[in-house]
């Protein structure tokens, strides 16, 4: 068995950074900034332990271009390098000086990088990177290192007073957008508003007013007040963001303003969760919960994901469960595993673990709301309902926690969780195979007519309106101990709750054959007709669904399928008790006319449904008009 060492040729590792290292090319500019805020960090760290002597106040990293030179430069105050650093961390590629001094003050300093590789995303953009560097340290002096973007290298002494580093790139030719102010300052934004050091972009000009004074005279308009216009430093972020705050320490003013910095033009939220955990990992954040007005067509990716206050990505579907997605804010953590460009996720177990402690504080937080102020939590059911039903059908361990707040709402308006609504039902609703039965509606305001008739007979009619309400139904029968549901127009109104009651036909058997014929003829391909003994005040004609078929057709709508494949499937029902069938259909000789009335009475029922074409609206109104 021979042993040997694999050989890296250095004249490959540049195009490979440049092209394969980094998902997006504007990254180089979080890189090195991210380099600056280490740099400063470090020499925060030594100068709070006594080990770097002076003052060390300004930690202001600027970010400069020179367009006339070609050169875009992240300078900062930091602990700078030595010409033996220099050669040991610049020159050795994926050596990582942030990881050497974590390990050595791993107590102290909160450092963002660990790879070292950062420094080198500048070659995506330049093509020669210019270090001029000054350690701290008493005596050092300030060195130069120049790279073309090969092995090759140049390095010499150079003039700086301070301490600290001049990173200055030559921007390529294909790069030249990063000499525009508006392009480095939208990144800036993106990538490092909430760095702990200032950052600062050239300046801005700030406008104030002076009020005047009038000269005196009675009657005088007071004097438009003076317009005063500033020059002062362009700070880019906020280098003590809301997260890293202990929440004891915060006003609810404070929530709703860093809301507006996050998404100046969003709609207030309803409330928010502030996470901020320390075991067994790291993790800071606030989960802001939005208005949703009743619709699941939110636009997701809100949810910024920071590690050690650095942007990293919005896309935060594997660390939060999906149904969260929908929220919006902040989550930050030193501890959850990224790529080696850090743009995105690893796989970890500790993703896993995060993923359960973001669940868990959700469901608390909504279970305390909904315990300490009941009615405004059911105020806001219509915004929540959306997120707790996705939940209860996405994640198995929000369910188990949910049932505790998710709420049900009747067509009266009233609340119920689900144990309340059982006990509500079960006297009334309960078939003859023991199970109880929850009727709804999908649509309150369409289906008036049905509801009041099912509520005729003392049932209780719940409202499931949204599109996440079809998979809700079916996670709760799939959880729930003998709990089904059924839409109010799936069955005649007695035949919603199955029970052992018959009712008596009062039609012989000539006549039931003579109503069936002309319903069948009136309704065409439309549907099947049967007649059924229900009560008198019963509509004449209804129209029923097949719970099964209509479910299916849902579901496949939902996935995207196409609904053509599950036809709708129609049941007319006539009620052979109710007089009209009598009167319009048996009593009249006129076959003509009996077929009218029984297509009248069949449009009647389409009506209390909304289901009327045009022409069958027309026709049904000159219908009725003659019967007047």
């Amino acid at each position: 068995m021979q042993k040997g060492n694999i050989s890296v040729q250095t004249e490959n590792i540049f195009p490979i950074i440049k092209k394969f290292l980094y998902s997006d090319q504007e990254i180089f500019l979080r890189e090195l900034v991210s380099n600056a805020t280490d740099a400063t960090s470090k020499l925060a760290t030594l100068a709070r332990k006594g080990e770097a002597k002076g003052d060390y106040t300004d930690k202001t990293i600027d970010i400069l271009i020179d367009k006339e030179a070609g050169t875009l430069t992240i300078r900062d105050r930091g602990i700078g390098m030595t010409e033996e650093e220099v050669k040991k961390y610049l020159n050795q590629v994926a050596l990582s000086s942030a990881q050497e001094f974590v390990d050595k003050y791993q107590d102290d300093a909160s450092i963002i990088g660990h790879f070292g590789l950062g420094f080198y995303s500048a070659f995506m953009v330049a093509d020669k990177v210019e270090v001029v560097t000054k350690s701290y340290q008493e005596g050092a002096a300030a060195v130069r290192w120049i790279c073309e973007g090969d092995p090759s290298y140049e390095i010499g002494e150079a003039e700086r007073e301070m301490q600290g580093t001049d990173v200055i790139l030559h921007v390529s030719e294909d790069s030249k957008q990063y000499l525009e102010e508006d392009e480095i300052e939208g990144l800036l934004l993106k990538y490092c508003r909430f760095l702990p050091y200032p950052i600062r972009f050239g300046t801005k000009t700030e406008t104030t007013y002076e009020e005047v004074e009038g000269t005196g005279e009675e009657g005088e308009e007071k004097p438009e007040p003076k317009k005063i216009e500033t020059e002062v430093d362009n700070i880019i972020n906020n280098t003590d963001p809301l997260w890293k705050k202990a929440p004891a320490d915060l006003t609810d003013e404070d929530y709703k303003s860093f809301y507006r910095e996050l998404y100046p033009m969003g709609e207030p939220p309803m409330f928010w969760i502030h996470l901020n955990i320390d075991y067994p990992f790291n993790l800071t954040g606030i989960l802001y919960f939005p208005k949703v007005s009743g619709k699941l067509e939110l636009q997701r990716n809100k949810i910024q994901l920071y590690s050690n206050q650095v942007y990293v990505t919005d896309n935060v579907s594997d660390i939060v469960p999906e149904f969260l997605t929908l929220l919006h804010g902040v989550i930050d953590s030193p501890d959850i595993p990224l790529n080696v460009s850090r743009s995105y996720l690893q796989a970890d177990t500790n993703v896993k673990k995060i993923t359960g402690y973001i669940t868990k504080k959700v469901a608390e937080k909504l279970n305390s709301l909904f315990k300490e102020d009941r009615e405004a939590y059911e105020a806001k059911w219509p915004d929540l309902g959306v997120f707790v039903k996705y939940g209860m059908v996405s994640e198995e361990k929000f369910y188990d926690r949910a049932t505790k707040f998710a709420l049900l709402e009747n067509t009266e308006g009233k609340f119920f969780t689900l144990e309340e609504y059982r006990e509500r039902i079960k006297e009334n609703q309960t078939d003859k195979y023991d199970r109880l039965v929850a009727i709804y509606t999908a649509d309150a305001d369409r289906q008036h007519t049905l509801i009041e008739s099912v509520r005729d007979r003392g049932y209780d009619v719940l409202k499931f309106e949204h599109a996440i309400d079809a998979p809700t139904i079916q996670t709760l029968e799939q959880k729930e101990e003998k709990l089904n549901f059924v839409r109010v127009d799936s069955a005649t109104p007695d035949q919603l709750v199955q029970k052992d009651e018959e009712q008596e036909i009062f039609l012989s058997e000539e006549e039931q054959e003579t109503v069936k014929q002309v319903f069948t003829a009136a309704v065409g391909n439309a549907g099947s007709v049967e007649l059924k003994p229900l009560s008198a005040q019963d509509a004449p004609v209804q129209i029923v669904r097949n719970e099964f078929m209509r479910r299916m057709k849902e579901m496949q709508m939902m996935q995207g399928m196409d609904p053509s494949m599950f036809p709708d499937s129609y049941q007319v029902v006539v009620n052979a008790n109710n007089p009209l069938v009598k009167e319009r259909l048996l009593e009249v000789e006129d076959e003509s006319a009996r077929a009218e009335n029984a297509a009248y009475l069949y449009q009647l029922a389409k009506l209390s449904q909304q289901m009327l074409s045009g022409a069958e609206l027309k026709a049904f109104i000159d219908r009725s008009l003659k019967m007047m």
